[in-house]
């Protein structure tokens, strides 16, 4: 008896202390504590805690900090689901600054890139890549018909036969299956301006099996705005799939105000029971390329064809002539809304317009001799601009829609690089500090929705989006009293303030308004793919 007594004495001895080793284990990795969460719905905030294990949400409540390996005091901030860029252009930029500090320093923590119909075709091998070398925020993609376009006709002016219209099926079908998010078109740039919509609808009609969405930088976003928007609708019903219009805005001064009808179309499309969402920028300029001063036909077949075009006088002087007329068309006297923003030829032209550069360059100022600059700018390898041509009474009436999304059409920005636009750096906290905080043009709630939870339901990215246990922790922490943009026109290379911390798939990337430096980051698949894997199709519009 004695013998098996200190036997089982031993044995207790033995177990104690791995139970208390398991009693002393924290039970969540990171508990953000007593914050106001904002949770992506748009109901009003609530004071509560958050606590994180491994890459997921498992409580949303009172949390006891001692029950955290680290817990974060959030009092006085908002917590808030990291927010979701459903607009960017990241293709090259991303894998070369794979931390992307110039979106998760305003609170991104998923991507969306593929837009304006410019995208990788190899949608698994693009995903993967950026996966597995590491990246600080998560990345999504569409497939764009411009580049589908262009590795089946070129740069060719003129309808597919049936049989490269099938090799464009094939390759948009199979891109859908690698993850896609859905199609991307870009009508105003070449080759996608070069489609006409029976093209496209066939080609979201592949789309729309895999459930993916069609997003849309229109043919025309000034002077024939509102027969753009129609087209967009009709592909939209015909191929059975829902529609986001990107970086939705008026850009003629002569059609400012337009908004009104243009709102009006989106809101009496869903009311018939069309799927239509709009993504926005805060911003009364747009950024883009510099070729789209010069007519779409003159840049058919590629730069060199272009050359031709533009070095015979003939043909010369027609191109100024279309030039000048159609920024008359849009009130405009010359090009002085037309700024640059990057132009390795010569980088003392970054952050001028053209009007102050062609008197720089020529001596002359007229519009006819700022045609002739844009041109010698085109063949010494183009810019990329900013152009100044919309206004803030539009933005403000197109921000207050409940289907509108917040996107930022920006790509990676190396800091102290060129002149680019500010929306890369500030657009998430201009919502928050100007059109929440200053204008109160929306309540913070529902600037939170179209940065979260609504552009996670419009792009299908189930698990992101919201507060809830079993979400991915994507969480953002700021505060409300002193969140703003920093970056100009001028001065555009400035981080915002006042994002406290940035969690990306329950890691750190913000720590006390700094980069971490690390990468957490994930790709993020379309419906499509899912399906291959056995899961069910997420339902279509």
């Amino acid at each position: 008896m004695l013998k098996k007594l200190a036997l089982l004495f031993l044995i207790v001895c033995l177990i104690a202390p791995i139970s208390r080793s398991h009693a002393t284990e924290p039970q969540y990795d990171l508990a953000i504590i007593n914050g106001r969460i904002i949770d992506g719905t748009g109901n009003p905030w609530f004071y509560g805690s958050v606590a994180i294990k491994n890459d997921r949400i498992v409580k949303v409540g009172w949390v006891d900090p001692k029950s955290a390996a680290r817990a974060i005091d959030a009092a006085g901030m908002i917590v808030a689901p990291g927010f979701i860029d459903v607009h960017t252009h990241v293709e090259g930029s991303l894998a070369n600054n794979p931390t992307a500090d110039n979106f998760v320093y305003m609170g991104v923590t998923s991507l969306v890139s593929g837009n304006c119909g410019s995208s990788s075709i190899d949608v698994a091998g693009f995903l993967s890549k950026l996966e597995s070398d590491g990246i600080s925020a998560n990345i999504a993609t569409l497939v764009g018909h411009g580049s589908v376009r262009r590795e089946v006709l070129r740069e060719e002016n003129r309808d597919p036969t049936a049989e490269e219209l099938e090799r464009m099926r094939q390759i948009v079908d199979r891109a859908m299956r690698e993850g896609a998010a859905g199609m991307s078109t870009g009508l105003i740039y070449v080759p996608g301006t070069y489609a006409k919509t029976d093209e496209v609808i066939e080609l979201a009609r592949v789309v729309s099996r895999y459930g993916g969405i069609y997003a849309t930088h229109m043919r025309d976003e000034g002077d024939h705005i509102i027969d753009s928007i129609k087209e967009t609708l009709a592909i939209g019903e015909k191929a059975g799939l829902a529609v986001d219009i990107s970086h939705f805005k008026v850009s003629s001064k002569k059609r400012w105000g337009l908004s009104r009808e243009t709102c009006r179309l989106v809101a009496e499309a869903r009311a018939r029971g069309q799927q239509v969402t709009v993504d926005q920028y805060v911003y009364t300029a747009s950024s883009t390329s510099l070729n789209t001063l010069l007519p779409s036909w003159v840049l058919e077949g590629g730069r060199e064809k272009a050359k031709e075009r533009l070095d015979n006088p003939e043909m010369r002087a027609r191109i100024k002539r279309e030039m000048i007329d159609s920024i008359r068309k849009s009130g405009f006297k010359n090009f002085s809304y037309a700024v640059v923003a990057g132009y390795r030829v010569d980088p003392s032209f970054e952050g001028k317009n053209i009007s102050e550069i062609t008197k720089q360059a020529r001596g002359k100022s007229s519009v006819e001799e700022e045609t002739e600059q844009i041109i010698a700018m085109y063949l010494a390898g183009s810019a990329q601009m900013v152009y100044h041509k919309m206004t803030d009474a539009d933005i403000e009436r197109i921000i207050a829609q409940p289907y509108t999304m917040i996107a930022s059409d920006s790509g990676v920005i190396q800091m102290g690089r060129g002149a680019p636009h500010p929306r890369g750096y500030g657009n998430n906290a201009r919502v928050l500090a100007v059109y929440v905080r200053e204008k109160k043009i929306i309540p913070l709630e529902d600037a939170i929705r179209k940065m979260t939870s609504l552009p996670a339901a419009t792009f299908k990215l189930w698990d992101r989006g919201l507060i809830r246990p079993g979400m991915a922790a994507d969480i953002v922490v700021f505060d409300e009293k002193t969140v703003a943009d920093r970056a100009t026109f001028d001065k555009p290379h400035q981080y915002t303030e006042g994002f406290g911390y940035v969690v990306v798939n329950g890691k750190l990337v913000i720590e006390a308004g700094k980069h971490t430096g690390v990468k957490s980051g994930r790709a993020l698949y379309g419906p499509g793919r899912m399906n291959m894997t056995g899961n069910p199709a997420p339902s279509s519009f």
